[in-house]
């Protein structure tokens, strides 16, 4: 990054930010402190309003705005790019919202800037899986569920769990309290903690039935922040499975959650999984056919031979 594109990104960094210390900017551009104090001089005889604090940093003074910035054509088509991954995924409510940025940001652009950045953005497609477009109801249960976080109120719906239960039910009725939502996969998972399970649980959006937002409120917990949370890994069983080479491709590019290791052998693959329960493979296995063998543990093959037979007696 050459000094000039520097000294901008500097005072971006103090709008986003209240307070910085030198160290803070040293260490986010990857220069030294002593460019950083000179950097800060260059802004201030440039008549940049920036205030420094010792002991404590650096800010800008109340009130200055940087006036608008020009993109480049890489940087417009990444923003356009976004509006389109926004329009496909979210709620109804930022479908919207994607449109109408898409339109200020065209509107602003230079005409050389956007001619070019429409004959690049031709070159890309983001298409949703036919699982997802036909996920219209979790895409309206996203919009609640923002409300419901922004209020810090508590939801219920009912859940259709992915094995049932030892009551042979897979429905159960939960009421949470909304601490997060992630796009994982192509899926959206609500991170909430579970007044049934009584811990912090993830739901599949599109999973969920009549969701409704409770009076009842809950308060964020102070250490919780959706960035830093890992989930607790109790994945603790191995499946091991052979596959053919013909189907190898197909199995590999199917990018199985549970993958745990791929081996390549001259006859196919040995991939390992690592799940909670191997029940949560049986489909997976099944729709892969006879190309694909289950060699431990025993109790899957079983399973898996239990699971075809009572396919049989349907043909």
């Amino acid at each position: 990054m050459n000094k000039t594109d520097r000294l901008l990104a500097i005072v971006l960094e103090l709008q986003r930010n209240e307070v910085l210390r030198a160290e803070d900017l040293a260490a986010i551009f990857e220069t030294s402190v002593r460019t950083i104090y000179r950097d800060i001089q260059a802004l201030s005889e440039a008549g940049v309003s920036v205030i420094g604090a010792p002991g404590q940093g650096y800010s800008l003074m109340e009130g200055y705005f940087l006036p608008p910035v020009s993109f480049t054509v890489e940087e417009a088509v990444t923003l356009l790019i976004g509006t389109d991954f926004i329009e496909q995924s979210f709620d109804a409510h930022y479908v919207s919202k994607a449109r109408t940025s898409r339109g200020k940001i065209e509107a602003i652009l230079p005409e050389a800037v956007r001619s070019e950045a429409s004959r690049i953005r031709k070159g890309f497609r983001l298409f949703s899986s036919p699982e997802e477009v036909s996920r219209t109801q979790a895409k309206v249960y996203l919009e609640a569920i923002r409300e419901a976080m922004l209020e810090e109120r508590k939801i219920s719906f009912t859940y259709a769990k992915g094995i049932a239960g030892a009551d042979g039910s897979r429905q159960s009725v939960r009421t949470v309290a909304p601490y997060g939502i992630v796009l994982h996969q192509g899926s959206w998972i609500l991170i909430a903690w579970c007044e049934l399970r009584q811990g912090i649980r993830h739901f599949r959006l599109s999973r969920m039935t009549e969701l409704i937002i409770l009076e009842a409120g809950f308060k964020l917990p102070a250490d919780f922040n959706l960035d830093n949370y890992r989930p607790p890994d109790d994945r603790n069983v191995l499946v091991r499975i052979h596959v053919d080479s013909d189907i190898a491709d197909k199995v590999r590019e199917a990018n199985n959650f549970f993958t745990e290791t791929i081996e390549e052998h001259t006859d196919g693959l040995f991939i390992t999984f690592r799940v909670r329960q191997p029940e949560e493979l049986l489909h997976s296995v099944l729709g892969w056919g006879s190309g694909v063998m289950v060699m431990e543990p025993e109790s899957f093959r079983h399973r898996v031979r239990d699971e075809l037979e009572k396919m049989l007696k349907r043909y």
